[in-house]
């Protein structure tokens, strides 16, 4: 066994690396969330990660993104995380897509063992939850993390057991459209804080979500956490 993996098969035993190892997981959305879920699931030793997400490295996304560095504006997210995830783990194979999912997207649902949405668009959230269900694999969905400050507040439970966050919300209600009955999610029971206008935002008086590295970041931890736990549970 490798060193690296050592302390890592101690606590999901030498089975539950190997499932891990044989394991493909999709990651949609490689920003503030999914940076994280990836990487925590490189360095646990998932044999394959799909990277989606068609966006470049901003320097606004720098007080948040784990892939956001001086080094890597302008490149492409995925670009970026894949380069990380591989000098962490060599053995990984990693698959880039760089592209924006919509319900018209040509996506190997077949080749995955696990999903992690991450992205923060309500269509593509909903087909990937839409589809998952109607391929019977295993999916975790994240909530709004944006204008929150605490970790502490996240939760994982069944999507109609949410409560709070607005997106959550708005799944809630399109998800029973749609006849989907289920879906595990991430999200947090903090009420959001009203972002404050400054620096630019008091020229346009337009202000995007705000957000730090906290929450985001502990969102994607949490995802990867719920992926490992369900792709190494028939190995307990």
């Amino acid at each position: 066994m490798k060193e690296e993996f050592l302390r890592t098969a101690a606590l999901i035993g030498e089975d539950g690396l190997l499932r891990l190892s044989e394991s493909a997981v999709a990651v949609f959305g490689i920003g503030g969330v999914g940076s994280y879920a990836a990487e925590a699931l490189a360095r646990s030793g998932v044999g394959t990660l799909y990277l989606y997400d068609n966006d470049r490295v901003a320097k606004s996304n720098i007080n948040r993104q784990l892939i956001a560095l001086s080094s890597t504006l302008g490149r492409y997210k995925t670009e970026a995380a894949a380069e990380r995830c591989r000098d962490i783990n060599p053995g990984c194979n990693i698959i880039e897509k760089r592209e924006f999912v919509t319900p018209e997207s040509e996506i190997p649902f077949e080749s995955f063992d696990f999903i992690i949405d991450a992205v923060d668009n309500v269509t593509a959230k909903l087909f990937l939850a839409a589809e998952a269900e109607k391929k019977g694999i295993p999916i975790i969905s994240v909530m709004g993390t944006g204008n929150k400050l605490d970790p502490t507040r996240l939760k994982i439970s069944d999507i109609y057991e949410t409560e709070v966050c607005p997106l959550a919300r708005i799944m809630r209600r399109e998800l029973k459209k749609r006849g989907v009955k289920r879906l595990e999610a991430v999200w947090s029971d903090e009420i959001p804080l009203k972002p404050c206008c400054c620096g630019e935002y008091r020229e346009t008086g337009r202000i995007p979500p705000a957000s730090m590295a906290m929450v985001p970041g502990a969102a994607g931890l949490a995802a990867a956490a719920a992926a490992i736990k369900k792709l190494t549970e028939e190995a307990d």
